[in-house]
């Protein structure tokens, strides 16, 4: 594996967006349908505005769960429950540094943006996935000759 390759090898680019007025409903609905854990809150140009978790909705729909019949989830929307202004790389970054991230910190996916403009999502997954395919890079150090 090689950590210096680009996220944009191997970050995911036919991305499912929401709108911030997108209500908590329309959300459940896109979670439901699709096996991803991170769905991007985009403005109308594409322009990142936020994330959604899989796992911050299920704690504010469990919230919501509690109130009389369930009823709320028309009234909270998008932009109420993401994370706003995630960190974020560039195609070009490494997925090296990618790596540092997600072992730096508690999210598991990076969106990432080229011209202002969300291009493409990269996860733990993503990252997994890499290094189990790719063949892994022996070092100096590594190797060594029986005598």
């Amino acid at each position: 594996m090689n950590p210096n390759t680009s996220v944009e090898s191997i970050m995911t680019s036919n991305l499912v967006t929401v709108r911030p007025d997108t209500p908590l409903k329309k959300v459940a609905d896109i979670f439901s349908k699709h096996s991803f854990h991170h769905l991007p809150v985009t403005d109308g140009q594409g322009m990142l505005l936020g994330i959604i978790s899989r796992e911050d909705f299920a704690k504010v729909a469990y919230i919501l769960s509690f109130r009389e019949n369930g009823k709320g989830g028309n009234a909270i929307c998008a932009s109420d429950v993401m994370t706003k202004y995630p960190l974020s790389l560039s195609p070009e970054d490494s997925i090296g540094l990618a790596a540092d991230i997600f072992l730096a910190n508690k999210f598991h996916a990076l969106p990432i943006i080229e011209g202002g403009v969300l291009v493409g999502l990269v996860t733990t997954h993503d990252l997994i996935a890499y290094s189990f395919d790719s063949p892994v890079e022996e070092s100096e150090e590594l190797t060594f000759d029986e005598e």
